[in-house]
């Protein structure tokens, strides 16, 4: 303690970081100016944060603001699809039936999905897409070993050649992820958690998720987002079953370095959590898949009511609640002010 090398932060600037955050890595610099009155100055504790640190504040599934990663990778792909849907809606006659709802005055279609109640496979088919984006659209392929298939192998088959360099398609993630949701009998809402720690795992460790070690790390994923969203969490051994030819112990080790990975960072903020619920809407809207629609009858639409008239009465208990709070203040409204007299 004291010593004034163990307070200093390198200045030389990291090219990891970028520009604003290498600024304020610059800020938590030590002075070295010596007073006469008081010593040399010392950094609060609190200033004192490595640049990792600073990096992860400004990540996606930290911060609420900052954009998805994988909204950002299927943009790669948005140009070509739109310029093949405008070639393909200059063919189409238009006497063609649409395939799409639409409401009117007399029918209202609407889904069931809601941020507090997605869909369950709708929401798998999104997450699993966002996943494909990772995988085709990845920077390298960085990996570690834990998480390779053919280091720690899921099944007794011999692992392809040529696995490290064939793409997965959607299906083929789908249905490995719903597999695993089925049977285990997980929510819609531990599969948007599972997206949300698989993109954080993939900024910590700076590793890529590719054709070689995909299916481990979205299991690992999993793992985690069920024992932290479930209230009755599935066991290590519970998926040794659904998977019969993995053992209890690397399941246990991978749990262990995924969650040495993230820094043992497993909070999801609810606001973190709602946008990468929209983001999988944007999502699906830009990739032609639609949630389920259901024509609005009176059984719903009493159901819908009385959900409104519920978030309505906890809206006003929590006004009372401030008003309560700021009763004083409140006093002030009812006092009249006398008109001033000049003389």
């Amino acid at each position: 303690m004291g010593n004034t090398i163990a307070c200093c932060v390198s200045p030389e600037r990291s090219p990891k970081l970028p520009r604003q955050l290498a600024d304020r890595q610059e800020d938590y610099q030590i002075s070295t100016n010596v007073r006469d009155d008081t010593g040399p100055y010392l950094q609060h504790i609190s200033d004192r944060e490595e640049p990792n640190e600073l990096a992860q504040e400004f990540h996606p599934s930290n911060h609420a603001r900052l954009r998805t990663i994988f909204l950002s990778k299927s943009q790669t792909d948005r140009e070509l699809k739109d310029e093949r849907k405008s070639n393909h809606i200059n063919h189409v006659s238009h006497t063609s039936p649409l395939s799409k709802k639409y409401s009117s005055c007399s029918t209202i279609f609407i889904d069931d999905s809601t941020v507090s109640q997605p869909n369950l496979k709708s929401t798998i088919k999104c997450v699993t897409l966002a996943i494909y984006y990772h995988i085709k659209n990845r920077d390298s392929d960085r990996s570690l070993d834990i998480f390779d298939e053919k280091m720690h192998p899921l099944s007794r088959e011999q692992v392809p050649g040529d696995y490290s360099r064939t793409d997965p398609e959607h299906k083929l993630i789908y249905r490995f992820v719903r597999t695993l949701f089925s049977a285990a009998q997980l929510t819609a809402e531990c599969a948007i958690v599972t997206l949300v720690y698989l993109e954080r795992l993939l900024t910590y460790a700076e590793m890529d998720i590719c054709p070689c070690n995909w299916k481990r790390i979205v299991l690992g994923a999993i793992l985690l987002a069920s024992k932290v969203w479930d209230d009755q969490a599935v066991w290590n051994v519970d998926y040794c079953q659904i998977l019969k030819d993995i053992t209890v112990e690397d399941m246990n080790e991978m749990e262990r370095q995924f969650l040495e990975l993230l820094q043992f960072n497993i909070n999801v903020p609810s606001s973190v959590y709602a946008k990468y619920y929209f983001d999988l809407r944007s999502l699906a809207d830009d990739n032609s898949l639609r949630f389920p629609l259901e024509t609005l009858g009176n059984e719903r639409a009493q159901k819908l009511e009385a959900i409104s008239r519920l978030c309505e009465d906890k809206y006003k208990d929590w006004s009372r609640a401030a008003v309560k709070r700021s009763f004083s203040a409140d006093n002030l409204v009812g006092i009249r002010c006398a008109n001033a007299v000049l003389s």
